[in-house]
């Protein structure tokens, strides 16, 4: 089971137990309910999400917290609601494989920062009996949420490029019905597979995932964009209008490029992000500061510094706090479709300089903090700047880039390397075989 900003995360039934999801939920209402007794409620379309929201639901009633029941809803919509009511929780596991599950954790409209992770986890008093300190539990709502129309306020309907043709793949998940809604409300002509909760030609991460089919539905029927949302629906994968499925970080870039018509100056962006989003950000007069990976780590410092957008490369996660302090798919869809189809060519020529190669070493957690410390060393000697904010980023040129860290989700060392074309493939066999060596010494 993994533990981090991005909740908790298991495979349900083996260490995602029942136990477990009890105790969380119990361990998250102790900590919200001295701000607030009520706690929106969602879930995504995982086989096990419905039984796993039963028990939170239960578990926060149990405690005297009010529950307002969104059922089947993305997450962006109960960070978005969550703002009104003071707190969420999400039963997802976002892009991991279907037989996960998780628990994701909303304080006043953000997710749990790393100090309130820690001292919820500090409370080890809570035990499997109730903890209510009152014979008053709490109460059940079912709502409905107003999120969709509040994108389209929120973008200035009048900035929507109905000319485009738009393809929508939700992955069967949380999206389904939100996504065609939303492009319904904007006024576009669109096409929709995968749209029904559970049943999918995919996998529930569009960033791994080839999108073959909506790759297809682009071509065959010269649409100018495709829109490819993962389980929960923060992620957002772009294809281009020649069917061809975009990296995570031009999308981010395109996303930002429309944030920066808009008139904002002030980004903040993972330390994992493309160098061509950093540049971008530059040549047209803007700021940035960089961030430790992890949507609340870009969200916090987002608060620090005043920034009014950015997000994560690796996740294509757009993140526009006035509107949401998460990574939002479908404000994304919504700010990406603002655009004219020459400006779209225009951004994704910008990002095509670059490659980025993102993959994963299957590691022991236990063992990630003493495989970073190791490579930092050899690191140290080779490049020109050392960035040790979140494991190790070693910038090898002007370029080109090496970041080793943790996963926040999985039990596995992520590497990330950028370059030009030329370079890319050297560069990474030579680090993933560093890295592998690395951690077998030690395991």
């Amino acid at each position: 089971m993994k533990i981090s900003i991005s909740g908790v995360r298991g495979i349900y039934g083996v260490d995602l137990s029942l136990h477990e999801i009890i105790r969380f939920t119990r361990l998250f209402a102790s900590i919200i309910k001295s701000e607030t007794r009520k706690c929106v409620l969602a879930q995504d379309t995982r086989p096990s999400s419905r039984i796993i929201s039963e028990i939170v639901s239960a578990s926060l009633i149990e405690q005297g917290i009010d529950v307002y029941n969104f059922g089947v809803a993305p997450t962006p919509l109960v960070f978005r609601e969550a703002r009104k009511y003071g707190s969420g929780f999400v039963v997802t596991a976002s892009h991991n494989p279907l037989e996960w599950n998780g628990l994701k954790f909303i304080i006043k409209g953000r997710g749990i920062f790393e100090d309130e992770l820690h001292s919820m986890l500090n409370k080890t008093a809570l035990s499997l009996e109730s903890t209510s300190t009152a014979d008053i539990f709490g109460r059940s709502f079912k709502c409905v949420s107003e999120y969709v129309n509040e994108i389209v306020n929120f973008i200035e309907k009048s900035r929507y490029h109905r000319t485009l043709k738009i393809g929508l793949d939700p992955g069967g998940g949380a999206t389904c019905g939100y996504a065609n809604q939303l492009f319904k409300k904007l006024g576009g002509k669109f096409y929709s597979i995968n749209d029904i909760h559970g049943v999918t030609s995919r996998g529930p991460d569009p960033t791994t995932d080839y999108l073959n089919e909506l790759c297809i539905l682009v071509r065959s029927n010269e649409l100018d964009l495709g829109f490819a949302f993962d389980l929960d629906g923060d992620r957002l994968v772009v294809v281009n209008r020649k069917g061809e499925k975009l990296s995570p970080d031009a999308t981010l870039l395109i996303c930002i490029a429309s944030a920066i018509n808009l008139g904002i100056k002030k980004f903040v962006t993972s330390i994992d992000t493309s160098i061509a989003v950093e540049k971008f950000i530059k040549d047209h007069g803007g700021r940035f500061d960089f961030s430790k990976v992890g949507e609340a780590n870009v969200v916090s410092k987002m608060l620090e510094v005043d920034a009014e957008a950015g997000g994560e490369g690796s996740s294509a996660g757009f993140i526009m706090p006035r509107f949401n302090m998460c990574r939002d798919g479908f404000l994304a869809s919504a700010i990406i479709s603002s655009l004219d189809k020459k400006e779209i060519e225009e951004y994704l020529g910008f990002s095509s300089q670059y490659v980025q190669i993102r993959s994963k070493i299957p590691a022991d957690s236990s063992l990630h903090k003493k495989v970073i410390e190791k490579l930092s060393d050899s690191f140290k000697a080779e490049s020109s700047v050392v960035l040790t904010i979140d494991g190790i980023k070693a910038i090898v040129d002007d370029d080109s880039w090496i970041l080793i860290r943790p996963s926040n989700t999985e039990h596995a060392i992520r590497i990330s390397i950028e370059s030009k074309k030329s370079n890319i493939q050297s560069l990474y066999k030579k680090t993933r075989e560093q890295v592998q060596f690395t951690y077998d010494q030690i395991k």
